[in-house]
This record gives C-alpha cells, sequence and structure tokens, in this order.
C-alpha cells in the first residue's frame, strides 16, 4: 500500500538516514523506523518488506533527481553541463556523503542478483545519460556546442563520473594534485571531453564555483510523529 504524500516523504528521509549510518547489508526496518520516529508496523503497513521499501527509495532517488533537472531547464547548458559534472565530486570531509553513497554501492551490488533492484540501476542510468545527452542538445540548439553525437557523449561523461565516484570511495583515493580523485576526473572530463566541443568564444563556467542545484545527498530533517509500539518482521 502506498503511502500518503507526507508520510512518504518521512519514511523517504528515515531511509536515507538509516543507510547513512548502518549500510546497506546490516539495515532493518526497525532502524528505519527508529531514523522517521515511526513504528515498524505502520512501516509494514505501507511496505511488505525491506526490499519493497528499498526498491520505493530508489524510485524516490531518481523522481526527486529528475524533477531538479527539470526545475533547471531555464538554465544555459554550459552551465547546466559543468553543474551535473561537479554534482558527482565530493570532499573527504564529507563524511555523511560518503557514507551514504558505499550504503549506495552495497545497494547496487545486488542488481545482479535482484530484478527489481537492478531495473531502477538501468532506470537511474538512463535518466543520467537522457540528462546529460538533453543538455549537449540544448547547447547546440544554443550555437554554444559543436555537433557531436550526444548519446557517445553522455555515455562517457556518466560512465566516467560514476567510476571515479565509486573509485574514491571503495580505494580510498581522495587525494590527487592537491585535490579529491572525484575533482580531479572533473577538471579532466572538462578539458578532454567539454572545452573540444565548445564553439569559438564560448567559456564554461569553473567547476568549483558552479551553483548545484541537483539534490547533494545532504541529510534531511525527520519530523518525530508517532512512538507506538513497534511489530512485525524486522528484516
Amino acid at each position: 500500500m502506498s503511502a500518503d504524500p507526507s508520510t512518504a516523504e518521512e519514511i523517504m528521509a528515515g531511509v536515507h538516514h538509516a543507510l547513512r549510518e548502518y549500510g546497506y547489508a546490516d539495515l532493518t526496518m526497525q532502524d528505519i523506523a527508529d531514523a522517521c520516529s515511526k513504528s515498524k508496523s505502520l512501516l509494514h503497513y505501507h511496505y511488505d518488506t525491506k526490499e519493497d521499501l528499498l526498491v520505493a527509495f530508489l524510485d524516490h532517488l531518481i523522481t526527486t533527481f529528475e524533477r531538479c533537472v527539470e526545475a533547471g531547464r531555464d538554465r544555459p547548458a554550459t552551465e547546466r553541463l559543468v553543474e551535473f559534472i561537479a554534482w558527482f565530486g565530493f570532499d573527504p570531509d564529507e563524511t555523511d556523503r560518503e557514507h551514504f553513497h558505499i550504503a549506495l554501492l552495497e545497494l547496487r551490488s545486488q542488481g545482479p542478483f535482484n530484478d527489481r533492484i537492478r531495473s531502477r540501476l538501468q532506470r537511474s542510468d538512463r535518466v543520467f545519460r537522457d540528462t546529460v545527452a538533453e543538455i549537449i542538445e540544448q547547447g547546440i540548439e544554443e550555437g554554444v556546442f559543436e555537433p557531436v553525437d550526444v548519446t557517445e557523449t553522455a555515455a562517457l561523461l556518466v560512465a566516467t563520473l560514476d567510476g571515479a565516484r565509486t573509485r574514491q570511495i571503495t580505494l580510498g583515493e581522495l587525494d590527487v594534485d592537491g585535490d579529491t580523485y572525484t575533482r580531479t576526473v572533473a577538471r579532466t572530463l572538462i578539458d578532454r571531453v567539454v572545452d573540444p566541443i565548445l564553439v569559438d568564444g564560448v567559456e564554461l563556467p569553473d567547476v568549483s564555483s558552479v551553483e548545484v542545484l541537483l539534490p547533494r545527498d545532504e541529510p534531511v530533517a525527520v519530523p518525530a510523529v508517532d512512538d507506538s509500539p513497534s511489530t512485525g518482521d524486522d528484516r
């Protein structure tokens, strides 16, 4: 059963908090209930299993990203593309973001074995690639990008950025030439992939100063609502 919008948002915030704190493997429904101040029985009323809830959470993340992209469509293509590239970068002191992405990486590892999770991962990848392709097409129409194969270019950018973030959180490669691995890769992509397709005379905003309006995995305030005792299966 689907929760009403307000309750659903609180539960999704609870999943976010609990994943950061416990990771994917050790996460229980009780952990999520505690994080959103709901009863475990309420969670089971809306989501039969932990898998149902995590699948809903992945849908929530993708939908939130899509809404942010839609809200920023009136910005110049150069700004939007640099923003997307900057979105993947994070600093060593952003431990909450790192813990959250480690948990997501654990969850992603279930893709080969779980059709429902794999379908969400495929949707997420498709949304990212389509977003970049749409931005490049916008830039070509605006006359700031040279005509290129937008599908190939989008696939290259997404694969490289996703790989850089995975490498940083799994291998601990945090310092490359005085900066984090993801930020170094971001600058390299701009130098090697984006700059060459710029029309003469067009300049890009600096990746370190561009305003990032896409969702940045920050903690969400969760109001206390329900103290009723929990029941039901912990998993």
